[in-house]
This record gives structure tokens, sequence and C-alpha cells, in this order.
């Protein structure tokens, strides 16, 4: 793809500012920007090498961009795959079921520096799980009935999938009681994740099976792309955390929503300000 087949396009949830748009629009030498919305522009031909000074600038205006294939619908695509916690859905699962520990401040400090990229997730994820023993399993009721709230904008993004028949595909470093749960509320196409290791209805600390790291969300991601016949372009990936690059990488687009700044920097795409189904929205 060249530099010519790409458009910045820009959004923010208020007004776009003219004369911020018009800095960037010199920024970036676009030939030409098409007000496509007062909140919305896109800005043909934009200098793809400065994405980082776009970046910057943008995320302290609170606007959201992405650097998108000029002509390409959200129909094009063939499937959406998203990380879950703290993307498809407000929390972080295994901080909230530690709080049934009285220890979720540990482990979210723990999470958090995971997901800077600071620690080795499949290593953090076995200590975190680990500090979870005893509990009891009723705990994972309670936080998905309680306090597991979707994304704004996910009803509408899965909505958008099943409209144009894109597949969605839901790959987390949390666990299958969740992903299991919401598969069958949203009717996703797939999901994987963690397998916590129950034992007479007391969570044993353990997890069974395969870890799902970075290196599986982008196994899973080739897998399901290659079986549905999809080209990388075809392929669209969102998350949030340093677990996700690989499979962000590995997408013809990645995004990064309310993403950590490791992640943000290698998007293709970011939402910080506005809801997920603004990704729908950075196509024709």
């Amino acid at each position: 793809m060249t530099a010519n087949a790409i458009t910045l396009v820009v959004q923010s949830p208020k007004p776009l500012d003219d004369a911020r748009l018009s800095r960037l629009v010199k920024l970036t030498s676009a030939s030409a920007v098409e007000r496509t919305a007062p909140t919305q522009a896109r800005l043909t031909a934009a200098n793809l090498r400065l994405r980082a000074e776009v970046a910057d600038l943008c995320h302290d205006w609170s606007w959201d961009a992405g650097w998108m294939p000029s002509a390409m619908r959200f129909a094009d695509l063939g499937l959406v795959v998203s990380d879950m916690d703290s993307t498809l859905i407000t929390i972080e699962c295994i901080d909230e079921i530690a709080d049934m520990q009285g220890l979720k401040a540990h482990v979210a400090a723990i999470t958090e520096r995971s997901m800077r990229g600071e620690l080795d997730f499949a290593a953090s994820l076995t200590e975190r799980v680990a500090l979870l023993a005893g509990l009891d399993a009723s705990a994972l009721d309670r936080v998905y009935h309680e306090r597991l709230r979707l994304t704004p904008g996910a009803e509408a993004l899965v909505t958008a999938c099943q409209r144009q028949g894109v597949k969605f595909m839901l790959i987390s470093g949390g666990f299958t009681y969740f992903t299991d749960r919401l598969r069958a509320s949203l009717r996703l196409d797939y999901s994987h994740a963690n397998q916590l290791e129950i034992r007479n209805g007391k969570l044993t600390g353990r997890v069974q099976g395969r870890i799902i790291d970075a290196d599986a969300k982008r196994d899973l991601l080739i897998e399901t792309r290659e079986r549905l016949g999809l080209a990388p372009h075809q392929v669209l990936a969102v998350g949030d955390g340093a677990n996700d690059l690989k499979m962000l990488g590995e997408a013809g687009i990645g995004v990064a929503f309310q993403a950590k700044p490791v992640v943000r920097a290698q998007a293709d795409a970011t939402i910080n300000a506005g809801s997920l189904d603004g990704l729908v929205r950075l196509f024709r």
C-alpha cells in the first residue's frame, strides 16, 4: 500500500476546531481535506511519516486519528478481532475477581505493569491467578452480573459487523467464563481465552492449557484469517495492552482503544476520546 492510498481520518465527540484542523493539514502536507461531518475530517495523501507527531497532537486535543486505506469500506473487511478486558468491556476481570479476595490493589498493579509491557504476560498471569486459589467459583458469577459492563459503542460495533457480514472474534488474556457468556449474549462468531481450573467449587489458582498471551493472540488471528480465506488487509484488530501488539501488527488495520502509550505508538488508528464504534466511522 502506497502513501497516496492512505487517508488520515480524524474525529472527535465534539466538533473539530478549524484552526487545529488547518494546523494538521499544513503539518501533514495533505493534498485535500474533506469535512464529512462536524466531528470528522478526512485528509487525503497526508504524510504517513509524520504519524508519531500526528498521534501526539491528536492525543493532546482529545481527537481520534486513523491512517486508513482511502477507498476502503467497513463492509470490505472479513474479520474484526477484539481484546476483551478494557476494550470490549470496561473492566479488567482478574482485578475484579481479586477484589473478592481483598487483593484488588495488588493484582491491579501487576495487571497495569503487564499491559504496559513491563512484565512478561504469561508469568504475570500465572502470578495473579495463583493469588485466587481457594476463592469460591461463585465469585466469577458475581463479577459477571454485578461489575462487567460493555464498553460504550461495543454493541453498535458488533451490530455493524453482523449487518455487513463481517465475522467477529473475541480473543482475551482473561478467562473463558466471561468470553463464553459474551459470545452467547452478543452472538459473536468466535471466542478464545484462558481456562481457570476449578475443583470442588473453588479456584485452584491455576490455568488449564495454553496461556493466551501475545503469541497465542497472533496465532489465533492468523489461523482464523486463513480458515476464512481472507487477505491480511481484510482483518481489523483492536486492543489496549502490550499483549495485543503482535495481534494488531498481524492485522491489516490495528486499532489502539484507550490504550497504553506503547500500543498507541504502533497502531494504525487510535480511539481515545470516542466510543468503540468510532472505528466503524473510520471507513468510507
